[in-house]
C-alpha cells in the first residue's frame, strides 16, 4: 500500500457526507429534469431587472479580481442598516460566514448549541473544526428559546445558533422574544442570529440592529428575497471588534466582482423587493390552499416556503416526497424526529405550483397504498 499524507484527526473522524444532495445531482441520477423546482428555497422570481441590467453591463469586466475589501457593498449594507462599514463583513453567502464563525469561536471538543433539525450546514462547519454539537428539540414547531438557553448554560457553550425566521419549519419569534433571549445569554456565548429570511417575514420579528452587543452576529443573504442564490453573497452585522476578527481569517477574494455589484444594486432597489415579498406571500397562500384541499395542514410561515404536516409519521412523509420526486416535482422535507412528519415546498412560479397541485393527490395516494 502506498503511503499518503496524513489527514488531521478531526477530518479522519468525519463521515464522507455533505449537507445536501442538490437537484442537479438528482436530475443526473434520474436522467431527466424536474418540471417544478420548488425545493431549494430560491426565489423563482429572480433578481430585480435593475440588477440584471447592471450585471449584463459589466459582464465583460468579470475577468478581473474583485475588490478584496468589498468596499462598495459594505458601504451599501451599512447605509441600509444604519451602521458603520466597520460593522459589516461580506462573505460567500451565510454558509461562508458560518464557516468563519466556527473557526473563530469553536475549539476541538467545545460544545455548540443548535436546534435538532435546524440548518444542517451550520452543523457541517462545526463538525469540521471538531466541535461537539448539542441539539435541542423544537417545541410546537418553533426553535425552543428556553431549551437553547438551558443547553448553553449547562454546556458552557461558546456558540449558539438560532434562525429567525426558521428553516425548515417557517416559524418565527417576535422581536421582543429574541431580545429577551439575547439578554439572557452569558456574555461569553456568541449568538449567530441567522436572518436569511428576514426580509420575507413580519417586520415585528426583527429586533433593531444593536452593534454594541459583542456577543451577537446578525447574518443576512442575497440568496432568498433578493433572488441571487447562485451569486453566493451575504454579510454579517456585528460589533466592530467582532468584524475585525472576521478580517483575520476571511477569504479576501472569495466574493466575486459580479456578486459585489449585484448586491449593491439589489439593496438599492427596495421597490422591487417589496413586489417580491408580496408575490411570496401570495405563493404561500396558494401552497397552503393546495395542502388544505388535500386534507393536509400547512404551517404558518414567514419565509419563502411552506412546511406541510402530512398527518402521519416520517416514513409516510418520506413516501409523499418520493412520490412527488417521481412525478418530477422537486421538494424537500425536514428529517429530524418530530419534524419529519412534514414536507417543505418553496414558493415557485404559477406554472410550478400548478404542477404541484396536479401531482400532490397522486403522490398522497401512492404513499397511502391506494
Amino acid at each position: 500500500m502506498r503511503l499518503r499524507p496524513a489527514l488531521t484527526p478531526v477530518i479522519v473522524a468525519l463521515p464522507s457526507t455533505v449537507p445536501f444532495v442538490g437537484p442537479e445531482a438528482q436530475e443526473r441520477e434520474r436522467g431527466r429534469p424536474f418540471r417544478a423546482r420548488i425545493g431549494a428555497n430560491e426565489s423563482s422570481f429572480g433578481p430585480s431587472p435593475r440588477v440584471i441590467a447592471r450585471m449584463s453591463d459589466i459582464a465583460q469586466d468579470m475577468w478581473m479580481y474583485c475588490d478584496p475589501d468589498n468596499f462598495d457593498l459594505k458601504v451599501a449594507a451599512a447605509a441600509h442598516h444604519g451602521v458603520a462599514i466597520e460593522n459589516i463583513v461580506v462573505g460567500e453567502g451565510i454558509d461562508g460566514l458560518l464557516s468563519l464563525v466556527a473557526r473563530m469561536y469553536v475549539a476541538p471538543g467545545d460544545a455548540v448549541v443548535t436546534s435538532l433539525g435546524a440548518y444542517p450546514t451550520f452543523n457541517f462547519h462545526v463538525a469540521g473544526v471538531g466541535g461537539r454539537l448539542v441539539t435541542v428539540p423544537y417545541a410546537n414547531d418553533h426553535e425552543s428559546l428556553e431549551g437553547l438557553l438551558a443547553a448553553v448554560a449547562r454546556e458552557k457553550a461558546p456558540l449558539v445558533y438560532l434562525s429567525n425566521p426558521d428553516n425548515p419549519m417557517g416559524s418565527w419569534w417576535e422581536a421582543d422574544e429574541i431580545i429577551r433571549f439575547i439578554e439572557a445569554l452569558p456574555e461569553t456565548t456568541m449568538l449567530v442570529l441567522d436572518e436569511a429570511y428576514g426580509e420575507l417575514g413580519p417586520a415585528s420579528a426583527l429586533p433593531p440592529i444593536d452593534i454594541s452587543k459583542p456577543n451577537v452576529i446578525r447574518m443576512r443573504t442575497f440568496s432568498k428575497a433578493y433572488g441571487l442564490a447562485g451569486i453566493r453573497c451575504g454579510y454579517a452585522v456585528a460589533e466592530a471588534e467582532v468584524i475585525r476578527d472576521f478580517e483575520k481569517i476571511r477569504n479576501h477574494y472569495g466574493v466575486s466582482r459580479m456578486a459585489q455589484v449585484a448586491g449593491v444594486e439589489a439593496l438599492a432597489d427596495q421597490a422591487y423587493l417589496e413586489t417580491v415579498v408580496a408575490r411570496v406571500a401570495a405563493g404561500r397562500r396558494r401552497i397552503a390552499a393546495i395542502a388544505e384541499q388535500n386534507a393536509l395542514k400547512p404551517l404558518a410561515s414567514a419565509t419563502n416556503f411552506v412546511t406541510i404536516d402530512c398527518g402521519h409519521d416520517g416514513a409516510f412523509a418520506l413516501k409523499v416526497l418520493q412520490g412527488l420526486l417521481s412525478r418530477d416535482v422537486f421538494i424537500r422535507k425536514p428529517m429530524a424526529p418530530g419534524l419529519d412528519r412534514c414536507i417543505r415546498v418553496s414558493v415557485g412560479l404559477d406554472h410550478e405550483l400548478d404542477i404541484f397541485a396536479e401531482e400532490l393527490p397522486g403522490a398522497l395516494a401512492a404513499a397511502r397504498g391506494n
